[in-house]
């Protein structure tokens, strides 16, 4: 590529909707949270073999049934509350700041890597409604 010379419309977009394409009869519930797989298409957060590497990529915005000719999922990053795991795997106002993992594609739990649980994202609260993690880059 080459510098400027002149000026140029730079194409612009605000970041937090996105659109992935769903892997193979991939169901994704509106309100779930999706990771991509290896290939970059999305299917529903839950513990993979290779998902020390996986993060949850968004949630999604609407049902999106890959079998029903659904090419896409659309999705959106912010802070959402999802329910919280049991005994020792619940995350507490202590955990605050932390990167919480994506149990299921509604729950979050404390975990790591070595439990083969997706990254769901930083905890922002603990309150009664649930978990609330901020998703996305």
């Amino acid at each position: 590529m080459t510098a400027l010379t002149k000026d140029r419309p730079t194409p612009e977009r605000e970041g937090r909707l996105v659109a992935d394409p769903l892997a193979a009869a991939a169901v994704i519930y509106a309100g779930a949270m999706y990771m991509l797989d290896a290939t970059g298409n999305a299917l529903p957060a839950a513990p993979q073999a290779a998902a020390t590497t996986l993060v949850v990529r968004a949630v999604a915005r609407r049902r999106a049934v890959q079998a029903q000719g659904d090419a896409l999922t659309d999705g959106a990053t912010g802070v959402f509350c999802f329910d919280n795991a049991t005994a020792g795997d619940a995350l507490t106002r202590a955990d605050i700041g932390a990167v919480c993992y994506a149990l299921d594609d509604a729950t979050v739990a404390k975990g790591h890597d070595t439990n083969k649980r997706p990254k769901a994202g930083v905890v922002v609260d603990v309150d009664a409604h649930g978990v609330w993690v901020r998703v996305g880059a």
